[in-house]
């Protein structure tokens, strides 16, 4: 599920001083393997089939499958030979699997670099920079101001923008939290430069995740002004002021400050869409589409941590993983965090960690949809309209690869009925989220278009057994968390077109490096993963198509839950 900041990624280097015990969640994590030999498949959906792809999918040789990473092609092209080895049709580009994406990354340009009264300081070293999506002008002799502390929703101890016009700009922010950076570009827009004074308190695993390259469309509009924006060590800030910081003041100024951070943008390898067809049996309906999708990418990989107590900091700290921010442990948690440690460490040796494996975020949507699919190949009988299963490249990019798929789709967008999406689809035990267990599933948007499509889901839904118990709490108006607008379905709903977000829920391991295959629940997998084939299937075999009775959205405003 794509994260809504790089914020949100937390000071994961917390879990190595803090030590860590969760009645029953033990027995519960320790029941499969680490590692799950590969085995060849069947046609009906099961819990070891969903294994050996997932444990495929997800493992360490896939170094996180970052878009735009041979890490990445190296996952596509898993998913491609196998719908190869089904026969489902190619629906990409030029008669292939794959419709590849203009993704660009932007890099820092060599001699990038910042003086201070004549003193020239190194990128990486001594200011960390970020990308705006555009190159801000350099910076010509501007003056520094402090322009005081970042609090949220708090401009009261900040200098106003007329301050600011001009200036190298120098915030600070509270310990254990970071400053709003598109707030601030957009609040001092006619500022020569923003910096927050943070980056000796900032974590190297932070460090050097927003040191990598973001990859974004290519020929998309600039978002923010072009306001150069850096975090620098105390030692620099010092030096632009001639003065420690504990003595500033707002309003403070400064020395004169030189230098432009400039990006340059570069094709990034291998960013691609999978595509495939199942044509429908009957030639009236065959040219309508039920769309299937998951995200086939991850974050990639990171510093070293250890394992077990990032697992256990987390289970006490964090339960929702990365949604949770930076939530630091209290007194009350630290013995938890000792007991659950203390209780692995029994069980294992300590193991360093990097990769980030995204098991169930979405290596359980991706290989429930390829399962799916195989399902749906090997049938006796096919469904009457067409089947359309896509794994989307780039979701947590801000669901570059759905955005563009839909924008510039293989079929007639208007021939699409219905999408299904699924993301996260691997967890939802009561361990995971509060109410959950047997059957338990998120739904999001189901009702927001059709009413029909929502009905369609909980019919099939009460017929398992036990029955599946839907959770909408999260498709509400207003919700904090905004689901609706996170993941890939949201490019299609925002043409119109009616759509279900099938999801068990977030859980500590949400964008951590712990996200691995022996946490997932692949029973609860399997029955997720019929779901979509029977939901699907009773879609493509309707004597009509999917009535849309509720509006549609205007396809170019921002979504708003």
């Amino acid at each position: 599920m794509n994260r809504a900041s790089v914020a949100a990624l937390g000071f994961t280097s917390l879990a190595l001083s803090a030590g860590l015990a969760l009645p029953g969640l033990l027995a519960a994590q320790q029941s499969l393997p680490a590692k799950f030999p590969a085995r060849p498949t069947a046609p009906a959906i099961t819990p070891a089939d969903l294994m050996t792809r997932v444990y495929s999918f997800a493992d360490d040789s896939m170094m996180g499958r970052q878009t735009g990473t041979v890490y990445h092609d190296k996952g596509t092209d898993y998913i491609a030979r196998e719908l190869a080895r089904l026969g489902l049709t190619p629906a990409g580009e030029n008669g292939t699997y794959f419709q590849p994406l203009p993704i660009v990354e932007r890099n820092l340009a060599s001699g990038s670099s910042i003086a201070v009264d004549g003193r020239t300081y190194s990128a990486w070293r001594d200011f960390l920079p970020r990308d705006n999506g555009g190159n801000a002008e350099p910076i010509q002799n501007a003056t520094a101001i402090y322009g005081g502390m970042f609090r949220v929703n708090d401009t009261t101890g900040m200098i106003n923008p007329v301050q600011a016009a001009g200036k190298v700009v120098v915030f600070t922010v509270p310990r254990g939290y970071q400053a709003d950076r598109p707030g601030l570009l957009r609040r001092y827009p006619e500022a020569a430069a923003i910096v927050i004074a943070s980056l000796d308190a900032m974590p190297k695993d932070v460090q050097n995740a927003l040191a990598q390259p973001e990859p974004q469309r290519a020929g998309l509009p600039q978002q923010l002004p072009p306001v150069a924006f850096f975090y620098t060590t105390g030692a620099m800030t010092e030096a632009m002021f001639g003065a420690p910081m504990s003595s500033l003041r707002m309003g403070t100024t400064g020395q004169n400050v030189r230098g432009s951070i400039t990006f340059v943008e570069s094709q990034a390898p291998g960013v691609r869409n999978v595509i495939a067809l199942l044509p429908g049996t009957d030639p009236a309906l065959r040219g309508q589409y039920v769309a299937l999708g998951a995200h086939s990418d991850h974050e990639g990989f990171g510093d070293p941590v250890d394992h077990d107590s990032l697992y256990a900091f987390y289970h006490v700290v964090r339960p929702q993983g990365a949604d949770d921010g930076n939530k630091p442990a209290t007194a009350e948690d630290l013995p938890k965090i000792r007991g659950l440690l203390d209780s692995l460490r029994k069980l294992r040796p300590a193991r360093v960690d990097s990769i980030f494996n995204g098991a169930d975020d979405d290596a359980s949507g991706s290989m429930g949809l390829l399962e799916v699919a195989e399902a749906f190949a090997t049938a006796r009988e096919k469904p009457k309209r067409s089947i359309l299963f896509v794994w989307h490249a780039a979701e947590e990019q801000g669901m570059l690869g759905s955005g563009y798929f839909v924008g510039r789709p293989t079929v007639p967008r208007d021939s699409i009925v219905a999408q299904i999406n699924l993301d996260m689809i691997g967890r939802g035990k009561a361990a995971d989220t509060p109410g959950g267990g047997p059957g338990y599933l998120q739904l999001i948007g189901a009702r927001r278009l059709s009413t029909e499509l929502g009905d369609i889901v909980e019919a099939e839904g009460k017929k398992f057994s036990p029955a599946f118990r839907f959770d909408y709490q999260f498709d509400a108006n207003g919700h904090a968390g905004q689901f609706y607008c996170r993941s890939d379905h949201w490019s299609y709903a925002r043409f119109g077109i009616p759509v279900v977000f099938m999801s068990t829920g977030g859980h500590p391991e949400y964008h951590q490096v712990t996200d691995e295959p022996q946490y997932l629940d692949y029973d609860q997998l399997t029955r997720v993963s019929q779901l979509v084939l029977n939901t699907a299937n009773r879609i493509a075999n309707l004597d009509h198509r999917l009535v849309v009775d509720k509006p549609k959205p205007d396809p170019r405003a921002n979504c708003v839950q």
